[in-house]
């Protein structure tokens, strides 16, 4: 019993790297290589999202050391935001971040877009996006 539970341990411990870091570098690989641009957006928002928890936990360790269950519990959410059949990361991207820069960014009044998730918005963000950073590497200047 004692060799099953280190087994156990040690495929549990090997879970998290592979699921959060192996398989979306490997995912991320064949996204740029492939014609399409829906997987791009799956794993471009998967690693913001990373980024994201991983700076969170860094901020919270303290409170997350007292929570024993803490690594499962992110597993499970990097497994909802990794497997493509559930494009958690997509989902997230779309309903909270895109929105969130579109409304902070963008004067309604100036940019009146109802579908956050339409071609012509994605564009007149990444015009915006392109714009400051010129801007920014001109002030550098």
């Amino acid at each position: 019993m004692g060799q099953l539970w280190t087994l156990a341990t040690y495929i549990h411990s090997l879970a998290g790297p592979v699921m959060m870091l192996v398989y979306p570098l490997y995912a991320s690989i064949q996204a740029i290589e492939s014609p399409t641009k829906v997987d791009d957006e799956q794993w471009l928002a998967y690693w913001i999202l990373y980024s994201f928890l991983t700076l969170t936990e860094m901020v919270l360790e303290p409170v997350l050391n007292w929570i024993p269950i803490w690594y499962d519990i992110k597993l499970l959410l990097v497994a909802w935001l990794v497997l493509p059949q559930l494009r958690g990361a997509a989902f997230i991207y779309d309903k909270f971040v895109r929105e969130k820069l579109l409304m902070k960014y963008f004067d309604s009044a100036a940019y009146p877009v109802k579908d956050h998730n339409s071609p012509n918005s994605k564009k007149k963000l990444m015009d915006f996006m392109k714009s400051n950073t010129s801007k920014k590497g001109e002030q550098d200047e």
